[in-house]
């Protein structure tokens, strides 16, 4: 039972470390919640969240192809902008939960069907 306990302890202590060194701490000791990418409606979700955590809202525009280095250098705290889960980026970055699933597809003119395939 002891050596339970002191597992439980050494787990708990490494668990605060933890915390204390996350995204999220880091963003409520600054006081603001930098989102890179800013187009369009997860702006409106980026200022809410921002809002909800009792912090500053400070968009960070930059081209599609930045906002993984960016949030990697810790130049930005969140990526705010559709984008799609593949294995390179799940590599590299952590992804929520996605909050809208899009499907894609193809519009063709009744003119070209038959010929495009």
């Amino acid at each position: 039972m002891v050596l339970a306990l002191g597992f439980a302890a050494t787990a708990n202590a490494a668990d605060i470390d933890l915390a204390k060194k996350s995204t999220l701490n880091s963003i409520l000791k600054s006081g603001e919640l930098r989102c890179g990418r800013i187009v369009g409606f997860e702006i409106d979700l980026a200022r809410e969240m921002a809002k909800a955590m009792g912090v500053k809202f400070v968009p960070v525009n930059m081209e599609f192809d930045g906002i993984i280095p960016a949030l990697l250098t810790n130049k930005i705290d969140i990526i705010t902008a559709g984008m799609t889960v593949n294995q390179e980026r799940n590599l590299q970055i952590n992804f929520a939960e996605p909050f809208m699933v899009v499907g894609q597809t193809v519009l063709l003119n009744k003119k070209l069907e038959g010929k495009v395939k």
